[in-house]
């Protein structure tokens, strides 16, 4: 599955910077000549007690030209000065709560937005906005709706309002209002995808593909956009045209992560190595992230580079340290490379932080197995099966490798009963009817055995060992009966 890039919220509205006049440069000049005629006037004891004066009028407006510049120097300073200067001009509060939006300062955000429709009932964006920062849904709708009774063609507020009704499950009411939303905004390239992704989800796929390409026809330089359709293509089977749009929204936005990682996920399933590898790497030349490092180290798990994997799991653990997945991936390699004590600790780790750690324990049997300690797999397997797994097939695994151990220690019988539970449990496991009829084999019921080698090799009709050992209980069924 790849990934939708998110909509953005509405930029913030700015105000334009003044610039001086050239008729300054008139009344500077005007200015100086104003001043020579009346130190003629005032005479020598009189122009000296001007030229003092003038000096600290230069002293203090140069003052206050130094405290100005530093309001100037960074975009917080202007807003904060702004407030102060002008507390009663809504779009003021306005603009300096989408800064703090856009800084991640929400709190702050809510009370300038709050601030400005006090001071301007009918500001639909602020209504907007404080839509998008408000954790109620009902509360964010309640902002929506309002903003949508001062503008009913706020394209951004039907959006938003839109995609909140599509998450609450209301869909016709979200298809009617992205509709709109689309309708008085051609350009807005965010509501085509939400439209889509919500006929795509209810498999109109037809129509989700006609809105993609309208879109793309109305917004043919956003990227977004394409991936979005690449992801689309994608779950519906055309991985080809697929990777032109991801291609394609590199070329418009050459930035563009997630098309970068969402290409590479595609050449990765289609067993394209080396190609995903450079796409991987090239969206980690634009940022350094978990999301684009963790598929990059399975890529090099799944092709036996463990020291290169290590390497860049090494690297996300690093951004991500209290991240369960990125700790029990990194255990992984680190086991597959031979280093079975750091493995072991950090997996231990790992469930000293969360005991239902299902691969967690997994893996540690994984661990003692390779060491021969068959004993503390077989427990680890045992913790394993007592977090209870939800998914049947997660438990038949288990207990397919409780099995194996059980075998390795030599007790068959207990390793039958296991091999039985899981393929009650997973049907198809194939290596689990041929264990039990080595089993029986060893055990001496050669007709039993024939029964469960017969039941594998109908689920592995090309394997060599099924058919060597069925040929082994041939000879041996013949050898008995020429006894």
């Amino acid at each position: 599955m790849g990934e939708h890039q998110e909509a953005s919220e509405g930029g913030a509205e700015q105000d334009r910077e003044a610039t001086p006049s050239r008729s300054s440069m008139g009344y500077c000049i005007l200015l100086v000549h104003g001043l020579n005629r009346l130190g003629a006037l005032v005479g020598r004891w009189g122009a000296a007690a001007l030229t003092v004066s003038m000096l600290l009028l230069v002293l203090l407006f140069s003052w206050k030209t130094v405290q100005q510049n530093e309001i100037w120097l960074s975009r917080e300073a202007l807003f904060r000065s702004g407030i102060q200067t002008l507390p009663h001009n809504a779009k003021v509060h306005y603009n300096y709560a989408n800064f703090l939006k856009d800084r991640g300062q929400n709190e702050e955000a809510i009370h300038h937005y709050k601030t400005a429709l006090r001071l301007y009932p009918r500001h639909a964006s602020a209504m907007n906005n404080l839509g998008t920062l408000t954790h109620s849904g009902e509360e964010a709708e309640l902002y929506y709706r309002k903003a949508l009774d001062i503008n009913p063609q706020h394209n951004r507020a039907l959006f938003n309002l839109g995609n909140l009704l599509k998450s609450q499950g209301k869909e016709e009411e979200a298809e009617g209002i992205l509709k709109e939303s689309i309708r008085f905004g051609p350009q807005f390239a965010d509501a085509y995808s939400s439209l889509a992704s919500l006929y795509a989800d209810q498999k109109r796929f037809a129509e989700a593909s006609e809105i993609y390409t309208k879109g793309i026809e109305n917004c043919p330089d956003s990227s977004d956009l394409h991936n979005n359709y690449g992801v689309f293509l994608v779950d519906t089977g055309n991985g080809e045209q697929a990777a032109i749009h991801y291609q394609h929204a590199v070329r418009l936005k050459p930035s563009h992560y997630v098309a970068m990682v969402n290409l590479a996920r595609l050449l990765r399933s289609s067993n394209e190595s080396n190609e995903a590898e450079l796409w991987y790497k090239r969206a980690l030349q634009v940022v350094r992230k978990v999301d684009i490092l963790t598929p990059l180290g399975a890529l090099y798990y799944n092709t036996g580079r463990y020291e290169e994997a290590l390497r860049v799991y090494q690297e996300a653990a690093s951004l991500q340290p209290d991240n369960p997945d990125v700790s029990l991936a990194l255990a992984q390699v680190l086991a597959m490379a031979g280093r079975s004590i750091e493995a072991e600790k950090m997996t231990l780790g790992i469930i000293s932080r969360s005991s239902s750690c299902i691969e967690c324990y997994r893996l540690l049997s994984a661990i003692y197995s390779r060491q021969g300690n068959h004993t503390e797999a077989l427990e680890a397997l045992d913790k394993a099966l007592q977090q209870k797994p939800a998914d049947p097939a997660v438990k038949a695994e288990l207990l397919f490798s409780m099995g194996n151990q059980l075998r390795e220690m030599n007790e068959l019988d207990r390793a039958f009963e296991s091999y039985k539970l899981a393929v009650a449990l997973k049907p198809d496991q194939s290596q689990a009817w041929m264990n039990m009829g080595g089993i029986q084999h060893i055990k001496g019921d050669y007709a039993a055995a024939r029964v469960y080698y017969q039941r594998a090799l109908l689920l592995s009709p090309g394997s060599r060992l099924l058919k060597e050992n069925l040929a082994k209980l041939d000879r041996l069924e013949k050898k008995r009966q020429g006894s």
